[in-house]
Protein backbone atom coordinates (compact mmCIF):
# COMPACT_ATOMS: atom_id res chain seq x y z
CA UNK A 1 0.00 0.00 0.00
CA UNK A 2 1.40 3.18 -0.64
CA UNK A 3 2.31 5.01 2.16
CA UNK A 4 0.97 8.39 3.40
CA UNK A 5 4.08 10.71 2.77
CA UNK A 6 4.64 9.15 -0.85
CA UNK A 7 0.59 9.89 -1.53
CA UNK A 8 0.96 13.70 -0.46
CA UNK A 9 4.41 14.22 -2.55
CA UNK A 10 2.42 12.20 -5.45
CA UNK A 11 -0.61 14.22 -5.22
CA UNK A 12 0.83 17.91 -4.52
CA UNK A 13 3.24 17.05 -7.04
CA UNK A 14 0.05 16.40 -9.51
CA UNK A 15 -1.81 19.54 -7.87
CA UNK A 16 0.86 21.85 -8.54
CA UNK A 17 1.35 21.32 -12.01
CA UNK A 18 -2.26 21.13 -13.31
CA UNK A 19 -2.78 24.51 -10.75
CA UNK A 20 -0.08 26.37 -11.88
CA UNK A 21 -1.97 28.27 -14.70
CA UNK A 22 -4.54 28.75 -12.06
CA UNK A 23 -2.01 30.25 -9.37
CA UNK A 24 -0.99 32.34 -12.23
CA UNK A 25 -4.01 34.17 -12.67
CA UNK A 26 -4.58 34.42 -8.66
CA UNK A 27 -1.78 35.90 -8.78
CA UNK A 28 -2.40 38.91 -10.69
CA UNK A 29 -5.82 39.10 -9.42
CA UNK A 30 -4.41 39.22 -6.14
CA UNK A 31 -1.94 42.15 -7.04
CA UNK A 32 -4.09 44.23 -8.90
CA UNK A 33 -6.34 43.73 -6.32
CA UNK A 34 -4.40 45.26 -3.44
CA UNK A 35 -1.31 46.52 -2.53
CA UNK A 36 1.10 43.80 -0.95
CA UNK A 37 2.64 40.06 -1.75
CA UNK A 38 0.67 37.71 -3.31
CA UNK A 39 1.18 35.29 -0.57
CA UNK A 40 0.34 35.62 2.93
CA UNK A 41 3.06 33.67 5.34
CA UNK A 42 1.84 33.09 8.97
CA UNK A 43 3.54 30.80 11.78
CA UNK A 44 1.75 27.82 12.25
CA UNK A 45 2.88 24.78 14.85
CA UNK A 46 3.94 21.78 13.05
CA UNK A 47 4.55 18.04 13.86
CA UNK A 48 6.22 17.15 17.14
CA UNK A 49 5.63 21.20 17.87
CA UNK A 50 8.25 22.03 14.97
CA UNK A 51 7.00 25.45 13.85
CA UNK A 52 6.71 26.70 9.87
CA UNK A 53 5.18 28.68 7.75
CA UNK A 54 2.20 27.76 5.84
CA UNK A 55 1.69 29.33 2.54
CA UNK A 56 -1.97 30.98 1.69
CA UNK A 57 -3.09 33.53 -0.94
CA UNK A 58 -3.41 36.73 0.60
CA UNK A 59 -7.34 37.64 0.95
CA UNK A 60 -6.59 40.96 3.56
CA UNK A 61 -5.46 44.52 3.23
CA UNK A 62 -1.50 43.97 3.78
CA UNK A 63 -1.03 46.50 6.46
CA UNK A 64 -3.94 44.39 8.01
CA UNK A 65 -2.90 41.43 7.58
CA UNK A 66 -1.40 41.00 11.61
CA UNK A 67 -3.38 41.38 14.37
CA UNK A 68 -3.93 40.68 17.90
CA UNK A 69 -7.16 38.50 16.50
CA UNK A 70 -6.03 35.51 14.68
CA UNK A 71 -9.24 34.57 13.63
CA UNK A 72 -11.41 36.32 10.99
CA UNK A 73 -15.07 36.01 11.13
CA UNK A 74 -17.67 36.76 8.44
CA UNK A 75 -18.15 40.27 6.88
CA UNK A 76 -14.40 41.30 8.32
CA UNK A 77 -13.28 45.00 7.11
CA UNK A 78 -10.04 43.86 6.49
CA UNK A 79 -10.67 41.22 3.90
CA UNK A 80 -10.11 42.34 -0.31
CA UNK A 81 -12.52 41.89 -2.88
CA UNK A 82 -10.41 39.09 -4.51
CA UNK A 83 -10.06 37.62 -1.00
CA UNK A 84 -13.71 36.81 -0.28
CA UNK A 85 -14.00 35.09 -3.45
CA UNK A 86 -10.91 33.29 -2.79
CA UNK A 87 -11.98 32.26 0.90
CA UNK A 88 -15.54 31.32 0.08
CA UNK A 89 -14.64 28.53 -2.03
CA UNK A 90 -11.20 28.17 0.29
CA UNK A 91 -8.97 28.99 -2.81
CA UNK A 92 -6.58 30.23 -0.92
CA UNK A 93 -5.42 27.33 0.60
CA UNK A 94 -4.42 25.90 -2.22
CA UNK A 95 -0.82 27.36 -1.97
CA UNK A 96 -0.49 24.61 0.95
CA UNK A 97 0.23 22.14 -1.43
CA UNK A 98 3.98 23.78 -1.48
CA UNK A 99 3.60 22.95 2.00
CA UNK A 100 2.84 19.31 1.75
CA UNK A 101 5.14 18.87 -1.42
CA UNK A 102 7.96 19.97 1.19
CA UNK A 103 7.37 18.34 3.92
CA UNK A 104 5.39 20.98 6.17
CA UNK A 105 2.25 20.02 6.25
CA UNK A 106 0.01 16.54 4.68
CA UNK A 107 -2.88 16.80 2.35
CA UNK A 108 -4.87 15.09 5.27
CA UNK A 109 -4.77 15.97 8.57
CA UNK A 110 -5.43 18.56 12.00
CA UNK A 111 -5.71 21.92 10.95
CA UNK A 112 -2.45 23.55 11.47
CA UNK A 113 -2.83 26.38 14.37
CA UNK A 114 -0.92 29.37 15.37
CA UNK A 115 0.97 29.00 18.32
CA UNK A 116 -1.91 31.64 20.47
CA UNK A 117 -4.29 28.84 20.18
CA UNK A 118 -1.69 25.45 20.41
CA UNK A 119 -0.80 27.08 24.23
CA UNK A 120 -4.17 26.26 25.00
CA UNK A 121 -4.93 22.67 24.21
CA UNK A 122 -4.64 20.37 27.03
CA UNK A 123 -1.19 18.75 27.22
CA UNK A 124 -2.37 15.37 26.67
CA UNK A 125 -4.59 16.42 23.73
CA UNK A 126 -1.28 18.51 22.17
CA UNK A 127 0.59 15.98 22.48
CA UNK A 128 -1.62 13.87 20.36
CA UNK A 129 -2.59 16.25 17.31
CA UNK A 130 0.81 17.05 16.86
CA UNK A 131 1.89 13.63 16.70
CA UNK A 132 0.92 13.81 12.90
CA UNK A 133 1.64 16.26 9.92
CA UNK A 134 -1.14 18.91 10.14
CA UNK A 135 -3.02 18.70 6.80
CA UNK A 136 -5.09 21.00 4.34
CA UNK A 137 -8.38 19.25 5.38
CA UNK A 138 -10.05 16.92 7.57
CA UNK A 139 -13.09 16.07 9.15
CA UNK A 140 -12.68 19.59 11.43
CA UNK A 141 -12.46 21.46 8.62
CA UNK A 142 -15.93 20.20 6.88
CA UNK A 143 -17.97 20.15 9.71
CA UNK A 144 -16.74 24.22 10.67
CA UNK A 145 -16.78 25.30 7.01
CA UNK A 146 -18.96 28.07 8.08
CA UNK A 147 -16.95 28.85 10.50
CA UNK A 148 -16.72 32.64 9.99
CA UNK A 149 -20.34 33.12 10.45
CA UNK A 150 -20.81 31.42 13.43
CA UNK A 151 -18.03 33.45 14.70
CA UNK A 152 -19.40 36.78 13.17
CA UNK A 153 -23.07 35.82 15.21
CA UNK A 154 -21.00 36.08 18.14
CA UNK A 155 -20.28 39.01 20.37
CA UNK A 156 -17.13 37.64 21.47
CA UNK A 157 -15.78 35.88 18.08
CA UNK A 158 -12.65 34.88 19.87
CA UNK A 159 -14.01 33.58 22.99
CA UNK A 160 -16.42 31.78 21.13
CA UNK A 161 -13.73 30.02 19.11
CA UNK A 162 -11.28 29.08 22.31
CA UNK A 163 -14.41 27.69 24.37
CA UNK A 164 -17.12 26.44 21.94
CA UNK A 165 -15.31 25.56 18.57
CA UNK A 166 -11.78 24.61 19.77
CA UNK A 167 -12.85 21.87 21.90
CA UNK A 168 -14.62 20.39 18.92
CA UNK A 169 -11.95 20.45 16.57
CA UNK A 170 -9.80 18.74 18.66
CA UNK A 171 -12.30 15.83 19.60
CA UNK A 172 -11.90 15.56 15.40
CA UNK A 173 -8.33 15.85 15.62
CA UNK A 174 -7.75 12.99 18.17
CA UNK A 175 -10.36 10.74 16.15
CA UNK A 176 -8.20 11.44 12.95
CA UNK A 177 -5.10 10.58 14.70
CA UNK A 178 -6.10 7.75 16.12
CA UNK A 179 -8.27 6.16 13.38
CA UNK A 180 -6.10 7.19 10.38
CA UNK A 181 -5.81 5.47 7.16
CA UNK A 182 -4.41 6.02 3.56
CA UNK A 183 -8.54 5.25 2.67
CA UNK A 184 -9.87 7.64 4.98
CA UNK A 185 -7.58 10.35 3.74
CA UNK A 186 -9.06 9.73 0.14
CA UNK A 187 -12.58 9.61 1.80
CA UNK A 188 -12.39 12.78 3.20
CA UNK A 189 -10.56 14.37 -0.13
CA UNK A 190 -13.81 13.82 -2.24
CA UNK A 191 -15.84 15.09 0.73
CA UNK A 192 -14.11 17.93 0.46
CA UNK A 193 -14.47 18.39 -3.39
CA UNK A 194 -18.22 18.02 -2.96
CA UNK A 195 -19.13 19.84 -0.29
CA UNK A 196 -16.94 23.36 -1.67
CA UNK A 197 -17.66 22.37 -5.15
CA UNK A 198 -21.09 20.81 -5.59
CA UNK A 199 -22.88 21.27 -2.67
CA UNK A 200 -21.72 24.65 -1.26
CA UNK A 201 -23.74 24.82 1.91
Amino acid sequence: MMSKRLFDLVFSTIGLILLAPLFVVIALWVKVDSCGPVFFRQVRVGQYGRPFRVHKFRTMQERQEISQLQITVGGDARITHSGAFLRKYKIDELPQLIDVFVGDMSIVGPRPEVPKYIALYPEGVRDIVLSVKPGITDRASLEFRHENEILAAASDPEDQYIKKILPAKQAYYIDYVKNRSLTKDIRIILQTFYLLFIRRH
